[in-house]
């Protein structure tokens, strides 16, 4: 609804607005006169996610899974009470699923008004092009929210408090990912500590903290996207009235069962420690529900996969390069660029690189990353290799199509033991 399908429908659309304007020359397409209909892009985005919504309604109803429309709350282990339109209704049930997703992270001196200053989700339904975008915080949601207004002619400038931008992924690959986002226009400030903002008129003004050399410095935009994170949101269930335990972040504790401290009740996705990813949730709501029938759910943690889809994309499943380092694992890497590629340079998509990351004793991969061209698309194999415990071996000596832009996985693969062939 205001997640993954809206802003990957907004990337796709504003994707196609910059090759139209600035890339399809290249291929010998003459484009002239290329003009903007915000109005009918953002509609487009509101009738796919109609269309996804209304398959989920269909298929509850086809799987005679009944619906109740409202605010539910906890009363008691095995009961709930739904607020309806149409009055109250209680529920009995021996099992209570808690799965209520997260909410952005509001800062006290950034009140969100979703016109000026804008959540995530504001930020998917902005009236008009601004031509000034600040966005606080260099995570996935800043940077793929900010592309998307890049690429429709917003002048943007991330804002971020660590000394780089998505600190958690493998840095090889982010550092890719922000010479070319530097080269499509986006501007960067690192070690910025945000703290104040006013609104006058059609102007934010942002005052920040420059933690280089402590000095106090200012910022203008005309729309201020914060994307510093987000947060469970459990508020309004009544666990805390039930004494369903909570961490010191506000993540409902389970077993790993996914039960709680008060049998009967569970909690799965972004209510609970990990990555806040729709398909890690999907996996633990598929799983919960195997073992409620009886049967073995599992979920492999190791091999949850995270992408951030700006262009070039960025994706990534098991260690990256520095925490394998942390732990002090004897690793092997590969690596092989796009460049090299035939059917990136088909695609004019040349940017980037695979990176496999194995144990060296026993050449298992335990890593995979990949910035460049339809990554998001490419991790697949790696993910499947690491999850039946596959090895570099195994995907090198695997057949892939040529041309394909997966061959540069295979070389990556190869490259473990200096084998690629194609350099």
């Amino acid at each position: 609804n205001v997640g993954c399908i809206p802003s990957k429908a907004l990337l796709e659309s504003s994707e196609l607005y910059h090759v139209a304007g600035h890339d399809a020359a290249a291929h010998g397409i003459d484009i002239s006169g290329v003009k903007l209909d915000l109005a009918k892009m953002l509609s487009r985005k509101d009738k796919i996610v109609k269309d996804l919504t209304g398959g989920i309604a269909f298929l509850s109803k086809k799987n005679k899974i009944e619906a109740f429309r409202g605010f539910g709350r906890i009363i008691a282990p095995g009961k709930v009470v739904v607020k309806t339109d149409e009055g109250e209704v209680n529920l009995n049930a021996k099992s209570i699923v808690c799965a209520t997703g997260s909410v952005p992270v509001e800062l006290p001196f950034l009140k969100y008004d979703e016109k000026k200053i804008v959540s995530s989700t504001g930020a998917l339904s902005l009236e008009k092009v601004p031509k000034k975008m600040v966005v606080v915080g260099g995570g996935v949601i800043g940077l793929e929210l900010g592309s998307v207004w890049l690429r429709l002619g917003a002048d943007v400038t991330v804002v971020e408090f660590a000394d780089k931008i998505c600190p958690f992924m493998d840095q090889q690959m982010v550092g890719v990912l922000r010479k070319s986002m530097e080269k499509q226009g986006m501007k960067f400030i690192t070690k910025a500590k945000v703290t104040g903002s006013s609104v006058k008129g059609n102007t934010v003004t942002l005052t920040y903290e420059d933690m280089n050399d402590n000095s106090n410095k200012t910022l203008e935009a005309d729309v201020v996207l914060v994307s510093t994170g987000r947060k469970p949101f459990s508020e309004g269930l009544g666990l805390d009235e039930i004494g369903v335990q909570k961490d010191k972040r506000g993540f409902v504790t389970v077993d790993h069962h996914f039960q709680t401290n008060v049998p009967g009740i569970y909690a799965i996705g972004d209510l609970i420690p990990g990555p806040m990813l729709a398909h890690k949730a999907e996996e633990e709501g598929v799983a919960l529900a195997e073992m409620l029938a009886g049967q073995a759910g599992h979920i492999n943690y190791a091999t949850v996969p995270s992408v951030i889809y700006t262009f070039p994309e960025v994706a990534s499943v098991g260690l990256s390069e520095e925490q394998a380092k942390e732990q002090g694992l004897p690793i092997a890497i590969g690596t092989f660029p796009f460049i090299a590629n035939g059917r990136a340079k088909a695609l004019g998509a040349t940017e980037g690189l695979v990176k496999i990351i194995t144990d060296n004793r026993s050449d298992k991969i335990i890593g995979g990353h990949i910035v460049g061209p339809r990554a998001s698309e490419l991790l697949g194999e790696i993910v499947i290799a690491m999850e039946f415990g596959g090895s570099s071996e195994d995907l090198a000596r695997s057949f892939h199509a040529h041309p394909t832009l997966n061959e540069v996985v295979r070389e990556a693969a190869l490259a473990v033991a200096k084998r690629a062939r194609q350099m």
